[in-house]
């Protein structure tokens, strides 16, 4: 999928939206105030579109005007999403106090960054959360989107792979390390959470390779050292991927299913000190401090996500099991590593 925004004039909005079937013609979604209101099919060609080989017809240009949303012009919040993906296109939103800036926060947990999200929403001309399940076509539209001057990005991309588009004369680019025990407790708790899911032959698809490792995690006793050490032992293939340095994974490696050498900690760190913020989950509010006053946003510091007690059970187990420190090494010396520098110059 791909698209642009060619004008919003306010009576009328004009762009287009490429769909992945060539043949297929595109719909956008429009919602006033967050409640959906109208659909629009696209209904002009472009016929550079059909000679780059994106669309066949190149039936691809929408335009949404009056007939179909009354009184548009007037519309102070308007969103535009693709029917097909639910990718927000384009966000109509008043100008005053909107941040002028492209900023991105990569994920490191496997839960997303809830609190920073909905504090940075209202800044934001468009916000788009969870990139890291974009498709490849999608990504490098958000992120080299001319028309996205106000935008936030974030979610739990490979950073190595678009660091290209990432050069700090386009983006403010930000990071939050978690503990690595606390974040591979809530990653096997996480697995466990989805094991109904995993047993749903209607719904397991959207696990994808981990619906094995979640129904692995949902018979195994996390209360028994002895059990615990066994889990290590008989990890599935997808579990240990997902359990194994994967802090390191993501800012070392370029591909998803690449495999981890000693090498790629000495990439990761390089390419982490290359981010424009970077915090550590001890120091949350003094991490989202710091960027709002990056950007100019005067507003209140939210309070972070308090980590459950299960997690924090698990984790001090974790750290007593030789297997499991093996499988964190590169991710302790990492956020060791930052800890300590944001630890001189931020309080808890």
């Amino acid at each position: 999928m791909r698209f642009n925004v060619d004008y919003d004039l306010g009576h009328v909005v004009r762009g287009w939206v490429v769909p992945d079937n060539p043949v297929a013609i595109s719909r956008v979604v429009v919602a006033v105030d967050g409640r959906r209101v109208a659909e629009v099919s696209a209904t002009h060609s472009d016929d550079a579109i059909r000679r780059n080989g994106w669309h066949s017809t190149g039936q691809c240009i929408f335009e949404v005007t009056e007939a179909s949303v009354p009184n548009l012009a007037s519309v102070r919040r308007l969103e535009i999403y693709d029917a097909e993906t639910n990718v927000l296109v384009h966000r109509r939103a008043p100008r005053d106090g909107l941040v002028q800036e492209r900023v991105l926060l990569v994920n490191t947990s496997i839960r997303p960054e809830v609190p920073i999200q909905t504090a940075m929403f209202d800044h934001f001309r468009q916000s788009y959360f969870g990139i890291g399940g974009f498709s490849e076509e999608v990504m490098r539209v958000v992120l080299e989107g001319p028309w996205l001057t106000s935008c936030f990005l974030s979610g739990a991309l490979i950073y190595p792979r678009y660091e290209g588009s990432l050069q700090p004369d386009r983006f403010l680019t930000t990071c939050l390390v978690h503990d690595p025990f606390v974040e591979m407790a809530t990653r096997i708790l996480w697995l466990r959470s989805k094991a109904l899911t995993a047993a749903d032959p209607a719904r397991n698809w959207r696990l994808g390779r981990l619906a094995e490792a979640a129904l692995f995690m949902a018979d195994q006793d996390l209360d028994d050292p002895k059990s615990l050490k066994r889990l290590f032992r008989m990890l599935p293939e997808p579990a240990y991927h997902l359990l194994y340095n994967p802090l390191t994974r993501q800012f070392g490696t370029k591909l998803p299913d690449d495999r981890l050498h000693p090498g790629n900690s000495i990439v990761a760190i390089e390419i982490l000190a290359r981010v424009g913020i970077v915090g550590h989950r001890d120091f949350f509010e003094a991490f989202v401090a710091t960027v709002f006053d990056r950007l100019g946003i005067e507003a209140t510091v939210p309070a972070p996500e308090p980590i459950p007690g299960e997690a924090n059970t698990l984790a001090n187990q974790l750290r007593g099991l030789k297997v499991a420190r093996e499988m964190l090494v590169f991710d302790v010396a990492m956020t060791d590593a930052v800890r300590t520098a944001v630890a001189k110059g931020w309080t808890l």
